[in-house]
């Protein structure tokens, strides 16, 4: 059984038929809780909706039926603690179970939820909490994460409820898991009055920027419909699927693959709770559970290629997607050599679902994002705010002139300053540059300010990371501008080398060499640093501004050195 049919064409044949009649029927009111996880459990109520396993070896499974008596009792224990429509609540549950009953009864209230990741300190709640006058705090029983929040909490007026999750006690904090479970099952809907709309806020979630503190990404109750597209099209799921996406819950990336969509079109979701990533560990879970759908960042496939995996059996995956980073073509042609799978890329932000894609109908191109998604009407602009011709570099822009598309966020929440930034000329301006070949497909070059800017020259990273990553000896690379008094900024490589390989400084040249032959040679890396990990988001994503960061500080450093 699939619901996505009430939403939007399922069964497009082509990419063109999908864009042009791919168009989500948005109801007058939506709400994931009562349309998708109920009606799932009204219709199928056996149907598994979530498979969860964890490092010590425990394993939970709930049918739909088991998400609507959860959510509605956890939707009793919001309502007895006080909770109405439009609070907010934050939680930092890591991948625990319990996410996704809460998320659902939060939308059956009409209470925003804020997901955050677990490595917040305290300054970072005391400014989250305040931005978004938080009432109410969910976390896992991390002592780190409990002492942050009671450092923060005194300083939080609007905070009013801590709560923990994993059964723990502790003073000052509610025991969650019990409330829930000592909840009615009995839920009553709130009446027609007190229903969010579609326009009314579902979901924030806080975005870092180049500058300033982090910016909350405002999404509405149409948000999850958007996602539908994503899972059908990209993910290439279905009622039979049971899909893994490696991310936390503190993400947008689970928006994007471990609830909205694929519940959407009735595929089961796997969660491995893992407490740190290791490759034979995550190997060992698509194998023992026949997973068939699998998106991962660049960097866990990455890990993947270089590890023997030869001893397992995953002879069930029969798709594979990434996001978060750029694929490199290398890593995408040893996947598909040792396992016979295509990894289908796509591009996108927190402030929304994929703009970019390689769908389920073509044959996907490594290295390219892929064609535009059909929800959005897309165009690259240059400086002028001209359409950009085929090659031409220019800002990946959506429009929002006729208004706001299903799946986009609604703006920057109590940020009209940081919206209209964005936001003007009747377009939403994302800050990734790309270029569009002749065919139609769409290429990755940076985010605005990641862009190399060398004696004219301008040099993505992506490129020079590809090129880097053909080479045995690497197993990943950054590429980051370093500031440079003759050419106004050099590109450096921050490397990790792959098993058997060590620094030197005849590795340096080798690699050198290497890029000059593999892309143009005035792209090399002039500065080349081996690390023994690269710094990194949850998510996966490469913390380009802190190296940025770092060789600006080091060259400030040799410069006082020899004034």
């Amino acid at each position: 059984m699939n619901l996505a049919n009430r939403y939007y064409k399922t069964d497009c044949t082509s990419y063109e038929d999908m864009a042009q009649h791919c168009r989500i029927a948005l109801p007058e009111r939506f709400n994931f809780g009562y349309d998708v996880v109920d009606e799932y459990a009204r219709l199928d109520p056996d149907k598994l909706a979530l498979l969860w396993c964890d490092d010590h070896g425990r394993e939970r499974r709930f049918s739909f039926a088991d998400m609507k008596r959860y959510s509605d009792k956890a939707a009793n224990a919001f309502r007895k603690l006080g909770l109405q429509k439009g609070d907010t609540v934050m939680l930092t549950v890591m991948r625990r179970y319990q996410y996704w009953y809460i998320a659902v009864a939060l939308c059956k209230l009409g209470v925003v939820i804020i997901p955050a990741t677990y490595q917040l300190q305290a300054k970072d709640i005391e400014y989250r909490v305040n931005a978004a006058e938080v009432k109410m705090a969910i976390s896992v029983a991390d002592p780190s994460l409990i002492a942050a929040y009671e450092e923060a909490a005194p300083k939080c007026p609007s905070l009013r409820i801590l709560s923990l999750l994993d059964g723990e006690e502790r003073d000052g904090w509610l025991d969650f898991d019990a409330a829930v479970e000592e909840a009615s099952e009995t839920f009553e809907k709130p009446t027609e009055a007190d229903l969010p709309k579609n326009e009314d806020p579902m979901l924030i979630y806080f975005t870092s920027g180049t500058t300033g503190m982090p910016k909350m990404a405002l999404h509405d109750f149409a948000y999850p419909l958007g996602h539908a597209v994503t899972a059908h099209y990209w993910h290439q799921t279905d009622e039979n699927d049971l899909h893994l996406t490696v991310a936390d819950t503190g993400w947008a990336k689970c928006s994007w693959g471990k609830i909205y969509g694929q519940w959407i079109v009735g595929t089961a979701q796997f969660v491995y709770d893992m407490e740190k990533f290791d490759a034979e560990k995550l190997a060992e879970k698509l194998e023992t559970y026949r997973v068939t759908s699998f998106c991962a960042p660049p960097t866990i496939y990455r890990f993947l290629i270089k590890m023997d995996l030869s001893r397992y059996d995953l002879s069930a995956l029969r798709h594979a997607a990434t996001a978060g980073e750029p694929l490199n073509a290398e890593v995408y042609r040893q996947f598909y050599k040792i396992f016979g799978v295509k990894i289908y890329e796509a591009c996108g932000q927190t402030e929304g679902v994929p703009i970019f894609a390689n769908w389920r109908f073509d044959e996907p191109m490594p290295g390219s994002m892929g064609k535009p998604n059909p929800l959005y009407r897309v165009a690259l602009l240059n400086e002028n705010g001209e359409v950009c011709e085929p090659g031409e570099d220019g800002e990946v822009c959506i429009r929002v002139g006729e208004g706001k598309p299903t799946g986009l966020f609604c703006g920057y929440y109590k940020d009209q300053a940081r919206t209209d930034e964005c936001w003007f000329d009747g377009w939403y301006h994302t800050g990734d540059t790309a270029w569009q070949d002749e065919e139609g497909l769409y290429w990755f070059i940076g985010r605005a300010d990641d862009v190399i800017k060398s004696s004219g020259y301008r040099i993505g990273p992506f490129e020079v990371e590809s090129a880097l990553l053909t080479h045995p000896a690497v197993l990943e690379s950054a590429i980051s501008a370093a500031p440079d008094p003759v050419r106004g900024q050099i590109v450096q490589a921050t490397i990790v080398l792959s098993n058997g390989y060590a620094p030197s400084e005849a590795l340096k040249k080798e690699l050198q060499q290497h890029v000059k032959h593999t892309t143009a040679p005035y792209k090399y890396p002039r500065m080349i640093e081996f690390v023994e990990a690269l710094p990194k988001t949850l998510s996966g994503k490469i913390r380009r501004k802190q190296l940025r960061e770092e060789a600006q500080k080091k060259a400030e450093a040799f410069r006082a050195e020899f004034r």
